[in-house]
């Protein structure tokens, strides 16, 4: 829907219109908010998947957005890790199933071009959400609303600013909000490939020297009834010489990393390589802005928690201001956007550092580490209520999921009385 006038007025302006800005930009505006959101829209093909845990399907089956992607995703029903280090003291084999945590699979694959793709078009034709699909100029914060000019010149102005303007975030850097980010020396390929053999639904995943190598499956396509996701994170040297590999030649290599598990293998469209970094803000929220995606945190794409995490950012925020609203309270104040940063500080905090250590730990190439690693895999092997908590941690997380991500949906009327419950404590 364009906007109509040179300014205009919403209760929430989304920054950013990837992913995590898309489905933030839905979730409010399910809640009841008039909501812009604002940037551009990158349908794109670049290899690169996104694997939606449960929690986070739960999210798009309560929005009713899930079912415009049905025949483009692939389940994935079991998890297998395999340790190909060459340590001294190889980790076992590990093998996860969704049937033991009670789930039919874990999650589903998509393109991330795919999703994107279809949240823009869904997002388009929803009445009370309006995208601009153009740069945002200029951001100024008041005390009682933010102010930005878009780069087409239009003014929004609006109560509170949702930050997903990914790692550069212009409006966290409007917002003072400062940031720690660190570099790895690796780099990551994604790729699609199409391969002989069937992944049985299988996503597995090789710890190497240089990080993991993972295939997650992907839907079938006509004439390729076998494909898979890939990313590979490799040294920065390794992944010079490779970008000037033929496609056959990058196949062959990528068939040997993964000891030939799906046969011969065909590299499906395109490719990308990215350097690993990074990033976590000094503070999710302020008065007027609340902060989500990668303008919150970024880190290697290990065990899929980027846009799940993303997605938990986006749940919380709907939640929060939607309680603010029903207590008559300002929806951008400091007081309602504490609530946000107190709700997603921990979550944040353990995926970060988490995934941070377990990247690092696979760089270490010395015995104690090598150790240390087996006997924890071989703990989560043999010790059955510690996997299934580690399988649940990774696709439910324990605590008290946002309401749009709790199953069976809640009633409507919840939400009010959640927000009487809160507002008595305060």
């Amino acid at each position: 829907m364009p906007i109509a006038a040179s300014s205009a007025k919403a209760d929430i302006l989304v920054a950013g219109a990837g992913a995590a800005g898309l489905s933030a930009a839905l979730a409010l505006a399910h809640a009841g908010f008039s909501v812009v959101c604002a940037g551009p829209v990158d349908r794109r093909a670049n290899g690169r998947t996104v694997a939606l845990f449960e929690a986070s399907l739960r999210f798009y089956r309560a929005l009713g957005v899930w079912q415009h992607f049905r025949g483009k995703t692939a389940p994935i029903a079991k998890i297998t890790v395999i340790d190909a280090t060459g340590a001294r003291f190889p980790a076992p084999t590990l093998s996860f199933a969704a049937a033991e945590i009670g789930l039919s699979e874990f999650g589903e694959n998509v393109e991330n071009d795919v999703l994107v793709d279809g949240l823009a078009g869904i997002a388009a034709g929803t009445p009370n959400l309006t995208l601009h699909e153009g740069l945002i100029g200029n951001i100024n914060f008041d005390d009682d609303a933010v102010r930005a000019t878009l780069a087409d010149g239009q003014e929004i102005t609006a109560a509170l600013l949702a930050a997903a303007d990914g790692r550069n975030s212009l409006a966290r850097s409007k917002a003072f909000i400062g940031t720690r980010s660190w570099t790895y020396p690796q780099t990551a390929y994604t790729a699609l490939l199409s391969h002989k053999k069937s992944h049985l639904n299988i996503s597995t995943e090789f710890h190497t020297r240089s990080g993991p190598c993972t295939l997650v499956p992907l839907r079938p396509l006509p004439g390729k009834p076998n494909r898979s996701s890939l990313v590979w994170l490799m040294s920065r040297e390794a992944a010079e010489r490779r970008r000037g590999l033929s496609s056959a030649k990058m196949a062959r290599e990528i068939e040997e990393e993964v000891n030939s598990l799906l046969g011969p293998m065909a590299i499906d469209g395109p490719c990308g390589f990215f350097p690993m970094v990074g990033m976590s803000a000094s503070r999710l929220a302020c008065r007027r802005i609340a902060l989500l995606g990668e303008a919150a945190h970024i880190f290697p794409p290990l065990a899929a928690q980027g846009l799940n995490l993303s997605l938990r950012d986006a749940a919380a925020l709907a939640e929060i201001v939607e309680d603010a609203r029903v207590l008559g309270e300002d929806i951008g104040s400091a007081q309602t956007m504490k609530a946000y940063e107190e709700a997603r500080r921990a979550d944040v905090f353990i995926r970060t550092n988490g995934i941070d250590f377990l990247n690092r730990s696979l760089l270490f190439n010395n015995i104690p580490a090598g150790l240390i690693r087996g006997a924890t895999v071989a703990a989560f092997s043999m010790i059955g209520p510690l996997r299934r908590a580690l399988m649940r941690e990774g696709v439910l997380p324990h605590g008290t999921l946002p309401r749009l991500m709790q199953e069976p949906p809640l009633p409507q009327a919840f939400p009010a009385a959640a927000a009487a419950e809160r507002g008595a404590r305060a």
